[in-house]
């Protein structure tokens, strides 16, 4: 059974999609069967991947309608060394048909089960709301891993996001759990930012990964190649920070 992980914050533009397609290809690297799986309208993960959204012939809206399964919806990126099930616009239809459907909730966990002897980890890229699609995320997770800035709003959301993962824990799916606060886009040199990095190691404690993403131009500038930063420039700040962190996501898996 692979380790199923959503890469989740409420807030926008805090690098979701940034963090599921590097550390996806920091673990392909590395040796893992990765599946990444694009829950976002906007199909950033697909396309950061190097995979066009608007040729896709089936995606995960298919798969969660269930007229297609993974196995049949799911996109090799060669250049990252992983699997994709893309998303595009048609996605943002998905939320309203679902809610007429039966197990509608846990429809992607379903999926999931049947393509679980493929992979070692399955990364799910969440829209920032609080959806269906979220949900369907969360109730097929073991964790849930949040990127976020150090700044004061951010703490503000991750609040609520906590408080989110709690209420599913209790009432959907008794496995998930907080894996870990990655700290992303990081300035030493910005005091606040390393005064907010103290707070959330003080109240997060081993829940704060060790590895810290710096801000890097490379990394802003690989989604316009179509690949991850790990791909698109290893010798960069960010890929080698994203190559860490992978290992030390391999790491804290095994103890899990």
């Amino acid at each position: 059974m692979p380790k199923i992980f959503c890469i989740a914050n409420q807030k926008g533009g805090v690098g979701k999609t940034t963090t599921t397609v590097n550390l996806a290809a920091g673990l392909a690297q590395i040796g893992q069967r990765v599946l990444v799986i694009d829950l976002d309208p906007q199909g950033n993960a697909t396309m950061g991947s190097g995979v066009d959204k608007r040729q896709l012939p089936h995606t995960v809206y298919d798969v969660l309608l269930e007229t297609a399964t993974i196995a049949e919806a799911r996109q090799r990126s060669d250049k990252a060394g992983y699997d994709v099930l893309g998303a595009n616009r048609e996605l943002a239809g998905a939320e309203i048909e679902l809610v007429e459907l039966e197990r509608r909730d846990r429809r992607l966990k379903t999926a999931i089960e049947a393509v679980a002897a493929d992979y070692d980890f399955v990364l799910i890229d969440c829209p920032p709301s609080l959806s269906l699609l979220t949900l369907n995320g969360l109730t097929c997770a073991h964790g849930v891993i949040v990127p976020m800035q150090c700044e004061y709003f951010a703490l503000e959301g991750l609040t609520d996001l906590v408080n989110t993962v709690k209420q599913v824990h209790a009432n959907l799916n008794r496995e998930l759990q907080l894996i870990g606060l990655l700290r992303v886009m990081f300035d030493p040199r910005i005091t606040l930012q390393q005064q907010v990095s103290e707070q959330l190691k003080a109240h997060f404690g081993d829940k704060v990964f060790d590895t810290v993403i710096p801000r890097n131009v490379r990394l802003a500038e690989a989604p316009s190649y179509g690949l991850p930063g790990v791909v698109f420039d290893k010798s960069s700040k960010g890929a080698q920070a994203f190559m860490d962190f992978a290992r030390e996501m391999v790491g804290r898996v095994q103890t899990m």
